[in-house]
């Protein structure tokens, strides 16, 4: 699946900022508004946009087949 840049930006501060325990509310809302907004422009379910959009950002290696 392909994301646009800012989505795949917006994912990985989110992510990242978790890890360091410091993921606010609003960032996390920010980024399921983005979500949201991507799956209905591109007619899709917002869980399969929100599932394959974490595994790109989680685990690259998964997309790439490892490498």
């Amino acid at each position: 699946m392909d994301f646009p840049d800012g989505l795949i930006s917006l994912e990985t501060a989110a992510w990242e900022a978790a890890q360091r325990g410091e993921l606010t509310a609003a960032q996390a809302a920010e980024v399921q508004a983005a979500i949201t907004a991507h799956a209905e422009a591109s007619g899709l379910d917002r869980y399969t946009v929100e599932m394959a959009l974490k595994k790109t950002v989680r685990h690259p290696e998964a997309e790439t087949g490892g490498a």
